[in-house]
């Protein structure tokens, strides 16, 4: 089958261990970022599978309308950015597995490198050394402090164990459920969402981007923060209210932001507002960005066109479409 694979920046795919699995198949790898619908269309007019790099590129029913042999979509994760209804009426399979029970290691620990870059303003003294000013603030010990976790899945159990490691007091808070299963691990559930916000020194979001969560954090809770705490989000922007980042870090509550996701990715302007704040802390989505989680993710998308080409397709979105 003829297989094409977007958005691979840094030409990664096929130096991993996992990219043997599509020897047989042609394959086409993509290694800039285009988003117009037709230079898309020219450039995967044979294509009968399409590989995506998570939601770096959106699959609207217009780009689908102009790709007439494309069969399969293959990628892993949630797919806020694929047109599920119009690839089921094209009849092109879309086969994503969820992260199912995969280590969670390689975002917790961006997550708490941030954390504790945060706290100890690691970027700034950087620069202010580079500068040629020796110190330019106090850090804050982790020690001791409260850590606020909202979203009780495995990255943010994993992301715990670290801060527990740290000396932190750690407490959650989460749907109802996800309260629920704290709780009955033994751990500290906040009392209130407002003390949540409220009381805590650190807040990092482990919550995956549905509709029912798109702007579950509003600006709001963020005001209620301490100036001295910090929020971390390292899982999607669209997680947090529109505006409401900007607004916060306007008033200094809470006083610190350390940012792995944006509203509009990827981000190239260096005037962008909040990448050039100066209290705020941030990376270009890096936190999968590993050898070990890519080769690991992609073994199982290759996996998935591997079974839609033994006839036996798995983790299909829209088992419709197979009709």
């Amino acid at each position: 089958m003829k297989v094409h694979i977007l958005d691979d920046w840094f030409d990664t795919l096929r130096h991993l261990k996992g990219f043997s699995l599509l020897e047989g198949h042609q394959v086409t790898v993509w290694n800039d970022h285009v988003t117009d619908p037709q230079v898309l269309a020219d450039r995967l007019a044979e294509a009968e599978v399409l590989v995506l790099f998570r939601e770096r590129t959106q699959v609207t029913a217009d780009v689908l309308a102009r790709l007439p042999k494309l069969k399969l979509i293959s990628q892993r994760g949630v797919y806020p950015h694929v047109d599920l209804a119009a690839c089921t009426a094209q009849g092109v399979v879309l086969s994503s597995k969820q992260s199912g029970a995969s280590p969670p290691h390689a975002t917790a620990e961006l997550t708490f490198a941030l954390i504790l870059a945060s706290a100890r303003q690691i970027p700034q003294q950087m620069e202010s050394l580079r500068a040629g000013q020796w110190q330019m603030g106090i850090g804050q010990t982790l020690h001791g402090r409260r850590l606020g976790l909202w979203g009780h899945g495995r990255i943010g159990r994993q992301v715990a164990t670290y801060a527990q490691a740290f000396g932190m007091k750690v407490w959650w808070w989460s749907s109802e459920a996800g309260r629920a299963r704290a709780t009955a691990e033994g751990a500290e559930v906040a009392p209130d969402r407002k003390a949540f916000f409220e009381q805590s020194d650190f807040i990092s979001v482990h919550v995956r981007l549905k509709p029912e969560t798109r702007g579950m954090i509003r600006g709001s809770d963020l005001m209620r923060m301490k100036p001295s705490a910090s929020f971390i989000n390292t899982s999607r922007a669209g997680l947090v209210e529109e505006g409401a980042l900007l607004a916060a870090l306007e008033v200094g509550r809470p006083g610190r932001m350390a940012l792995d996701v944006f509203d509009k990715e990827p981000v190239t302007d260096p005037a962008d507002p909040l990448v050039s704040h100066p209290n705020v802390i941030c990376t270009p989505h890096i936190g999968f960005v590993t050898e070990d989680e890519l080769d690991l993710q992609f073994t199982e998308i290759y996996q998935q066109i591997l079974a839609y080409a033994a006839g036996e397709p798995v983790h299909v979105a829209n088992p419709e479409a197979l009709a």
